[in-house]
């Protein structure tokens, strides 16, 4: 009877270790995963403010003139101009380029919501410091980012909070570390790349997985429609951008969007507020993403062509904006002639 007891006892502690080797055998791993995970964070985190924070550019201004405060966007609803800088070694200008690329992005925190105004950049607006009425792509190259952002304030009558500038070749390489975007190309074209080589993007209709320069040439081409659809394009470009960077696939490729955003970006954003607009990506609700395209017409008063902008549905869109900041006491209703569309990404 004892040596039963004995066997007994044996077995038990025999089981006791197996079980407890098992336990290990699943713990150290899942442990060391978990470690690698928050290096690897730590390590993005510090890189992120490293880079980000080398993009930092003072705009000269402490808030917009059209702010009775200092904003924080933790709390409040922002607004922020995103330049698209068509420049190259090719044609040495990035003194003096011209804005290829012009939209306004208003966020509501309470809505967890985004309006994304593009602005078609033969738009005939007034540029406070030449005093008249020019392109608006103009005023990049005649005062830089400061003119560009005086003058959308007085398009838009609402203000710029912050800007971001990109040169051309960080949207290449973003998309191409991502992993690249699908998209629905609308008609067959050619178009240059971005070294100004004449036909070197060849893309068929329909819906496709395009890499950067592919990308590029998508959001640049306007020679079978106009202006307006190429801003179109542009809006839906971006969205499929932001889609596929948040995507748990894209993830690990953090790590290169970072740089490619870093070293071809000029902000007014410190790495702290670019870190509030994480929120609305993980606030537990998807994010309510709307386009908005100013409509107009082409306006040709002598040898130069300009795009005159629809003067009730600039209205309108101004109305938009400054009730989706917060700014007005009155909701603005959407106008069947104001085009937009909306949708809602999940996160």
């Amino acid at each position: 009877m004892s040596k039963d007891k004995t066997n007994h006892s044996r077995l038990v502690k025999t089981k006791k270790r197996k079980l407890r080797k098992r336990v290990y055998l699943i713990l150290i791993p899942l442990v060391i995963a978990f470690v690698g995970i928050l290096s690897y964070a730590s390590y993005l985190y510090i890189k992120a403010d490293s880079v980000l924070s080398e993009s930092y550019e003072d705009d000269g201004r402490e808030k917009s003139e059209l702010r009775q405060t200092v904003v924080d966007p933790t709390e409040d609803n922002v607004s922020v101009l995103i330049m698209g800088i068509d420049a190259s070694d090719v044609r040495k200008n990035a003194d003096n380029s011209r804005t290829d690329t012009l939209m306004v992005a208003t966020l509501n925190k309470k809505e967890n919501s985004v309006k994304l105004v593009s602005i078609p950049r033969d738009s005939l607006v007034y540029i406070p410091e030449l005093g008249y009425e020019d392109k608006i792509n103009h005023a990049h190259a005649f005062g830089g980012t400061k003119l560009t952002i005086e003058t959308v304030e007085n398009l838009l009558e609402i203000p710029i909070d912050y800007y971001v500038k990109l040169n051309f070749e960080a949207f290449i390489d973003v998309v191409d570390a991502v992993g690249g975007i699908t998209v629905d190309v609308p008609y067959e074209f050619t178009e240059q790349n971005s070294k100004d080589k004449a036909g070197a993007i060849h893309l068929l209709a329909g819906e496709q997985q395009l890499n950067g320069e592919e990308a590029l040439a998508l959001a640049r081409t306007r020679k079978l429609d106009s202006d307006i659809e190429r801003g179109k394009r542009q809006q839906e470009i971006i969205k499929a951008v932001v889609a596929k960077s948040v995507s748990v696939n894209s993830l690990l490729n953090i790590d290169d969007v970072i740089e490619a955003v870093g070293s071809n970006m000029t902000t007014n954003m410190t790495f702290s507020e670019m870190k509030s607009f994480v929120s609305y990506g993980t606030s537990g609700k998807n994010l309510d993403f709307e386009t908005i395209t100013l409509e107009g017409e082409n306006y040709r008063p002598g040898s130069i062509y300009y795009w005159k902008l629809n003067e009730l549905v600039l209205s309108e869109t101004k109305s938009t904006l400054q009730d989706h900041l917060d700014l007005t006491e009155t909701t603005t209703v959407g106008s069947p002639t104001t085009e937009t569309t909306s949708e809602s990404i999940p996160y």
